[in-house]
């Protein structure tokens, strides 16, 4: 697994286009936190993280498929998948290797943005939540595993790498938000549309992001990252 993951961080920084997707992804980030209206600090007039928390998963949601849309649509393509499974390594090392190679270019991506904790808490003169701050960060790295999982498989359903983006992303952003939009229709209201709302990403990543690390939303995310990566499994195998 340790051979999977040094190849893929050495193919996705082997050139400028891995060094730009992490570099725009804080750019924009930056942007939203300092200059765009309505969502920058400053505006806001008091010291808080929480429109970047609001903002980052929808920025994730485009960057996450991207770094994964390779994985192995790339594999497929260039002919080189045959010879990767003649190699040593068990499938489950294949996919494990792919999987927490792009979980770590997302983590990597998300320590720069520690900075803006250090800003705020500068700027702050009754101090910051320090729990809440904390929690949404579990809530990220939480998040962008799932963002992952759902990437590598549509990954290797198609030998195209811009097929596999634009099904990833489509991928992410339902799970993220349409069951959360679906348990806000009328005939949801209430008992059905709160299990509703439960399936989808959004609902945990809020319950996170308050400070609180409830076992459920550990399950949710744990059980999400196994559905996908299973997906991927068959689909390799039936390949």
């Amino acid at each position: 697994m340790r051979t999977i993951i040094r190849k893929e961080l050495g193919q996705f920084f082997s050139s400028m286009t891995g060094y730009l997707s992490v570099l725009l992804f804080l750019l924009l980030n930056g942007l939203f936190l300092f200059v765009f209206p309505d969502t920058n600090l400053f505006d806001a007039g008091y010291a808080t993280l929480d429109a970047f928390f609001r903002t980052a998963p929808w920025i994730l949601l485009m960057l996450i498929p991207a770094i994964t849309m390779r994985s192995f649509s790339e594999e497929f393509r260039a002919g080189t998948w045959e010879v990767l499974c003649s190699r040593p390594l068990t499938q489950a090392a294949i996919i494990g290797g792919k999987y927490l190679a792009a979980l770590l270019i997302v983590v990597c991506a998300l320590l720069p943005t520690l900075i803006y904790v250090w800003t705020v808490a500068r700027l702050s003169t009754a101090g910051i939540d320090s729990g809440g701050i904390v929690g949404s960060y579990i809530g990220l790295v939480a998040l962008s595993a799932v963002f992952t999982a759902i990437g590598i498989f549509f990954s290797s359903l198609s030998a195209n790498p811009v097929v596999a983006f634009l099904a990833s992303a489509f991928g992410c952003f339902v799970f993220h938000t349409a069951f959360t939009a679906i348990a806000g229709l009328d005939f949801l209201r209430g008992g059905a549309g709160y299990w509703v709302e439960m399936l989808g990403i959004e609902a945990h990543y809020r319950s996170i992001s308050r400070g609180v690390i409830d076992s459920r939303d550990v399950v949710y995310f744990a059980s999400v990252v196994a559905f996908f990566l299973f997906l991927t499994a068959r689909k390799l195998q039936n390949r």
